[in-house]
């Protein structure tokens, strides 16, 4: 089969900024050739975290926004390419994920909204353009969530033995490949997301970098304990959330609750606490290999305490499995592009509850 070049551009729960990957297909093994990431600008970022909840003339600042956004992500595959010295004639296409700024795909009329309007980054790149991937999995009465656990599948399953793939962005999520059996996913609840607005509201940073400040303070059980208690931990899969459900509004009033005056490093303390326990308890008991990726995988403190919660695991990141744990969500991405212009289904049906399987996205030519 001959090998095909697609970009796959993708920014997640933490809008922290925009990866690329440039990726060499033969047929579904994936091989890196070049990489690049661009940070969000801060007013730009702040802007796209106030969509994800209802405010003033929320319409119009969507719509310029995705026009904004498109132009990021069209400056990313650019960058991609110049960087990697390849031509625009040789990229078969770009799958973009977009930025999500609504995601609400329970009910008869869920819906999920991803933002980076793929009209303006086919005008801009002069490359076909995939994107809207989540809309057709919920329009045949799927989650629209996760996608990628239908990539980790290929990319990663071993034929001899079971093992999990981690993601740990702003929200965290699972894949559980077991040999000879579908794929199993799900989100599992925030991971890097409630921590990082903590320490956005309190230091302006965007990031714990380490986890440095949460080692300064000190797990609070009973904060913890409420924390805990939230249904959709225990909610079983198909399942996925976002920023409207675990934000910084949600964390006051768990505060507000315990009626106790915390130090703002014990609530951060508790928040990785938080992210790690309800992630390890998650995860199936049978799995003994994890391999990790998303940004978590650099939060050095978070990664320990998963490491003690889960002392009987095998954990490595994806690194092992040949692509970074930096990279892997954008390379799906590509992947799922490369579905699409192929006319074949790409959600795993059993994963999103959806109908059946289904193809994905939309194609714009540049």
């Amino acid at each position: 089969m001959n090998e095909e070049l697609f970009i796959g551009l993708m920014s997640g729960t933490s809008i922290d900024g925009i990866d690329g990957v440039l990726v060499k297909f033969d047929g579904d093994k994936v091989n890196l050739v070049c990489t690049t990431s661009m940070e969000m600008d801060e007013v730009t970022r702040q802007q796209l975290i106030d969509l994800n909840h209802p405010g003033s003339n929320e319409l119009q600042q969507a719509a310029i926004l995705d026009r904004v956004v498109g132009e990021q992500f069209a400056s990313a595959a650019l960058a991609l390419i110049a960087k990697a010295n390849v031509p625009v004639s040789s990229i078969r296409a770009i799958g973009s994920h977009g930025q999500t700024i609504r995601h609400a795909p329970s009910g008869r009329h869920g819906y999920t909204v991803q933002i980076g309007d793929p009209n303006t980054i086919a005008e801009l790149t002069g490359m076909t353009t995939v994107a809207d991937f989540r809309r057709r999995d919920i329009a045949a009465g799927g989650q629209g969530a996760p996608l990628v656990p239908a990539f980790h599948a290929p990319a990663f399953a071993s034929p001899d033995h079971p093992r999990a793939i981690v993601n740990i962005g702003g929200i965290a999520n699972i894949s559980v490949l077991r040999p000879g059996q579908e794929v199993i996913g799900f989100d599992t609840g925030p991971g890097n997301m409630l921590m990082d607005g903590w320490i956005h509201h309190h230091k302006k940073l965007p990031y714990d970098a380490n986890g440095e400040w949460a080692k300064q303070g000190t797990v609070q059980p009973q904060l913890l304990a409420r924390l805990l208690t939230h249904p959709f931990l225990r909610q079983r899969g198909p399942k996925s959330t976002g920023r409207e459900t675990f934000n910084l509004s949600w964390l006051q009033l768990q505060l507000a609750a315990e009626k106790t005056i915390f130090s703002p490093e014990d609530v951060q303390a508790t928040l990785l606490e938080f992210a790690a326990q309800s992630l390890a308890d998650q995860i199936p008991k049978d799995i003994h290999e994890l391999y990790f990726c998303g940004g978590g995988v650099y939060n050095a403190a978070l990664l320990q305490r998963l490491k003690t919660l889960l002392p009987s695991r095998k954990i490595e990141d994806t690194g092992a499995l040949g692509i970074g744990p930096k990279w892997v969500e954008a390379a799906a991405f590509a992947w799922l592009a490369k579905r699409t212009i192929e006319g074949k289904p790409a959600n795993a049906a059993g994963v999103t509850g959806a109908s059946g399987p289904r193809i994905l996205g939309g194609i714009y030519q540049p």
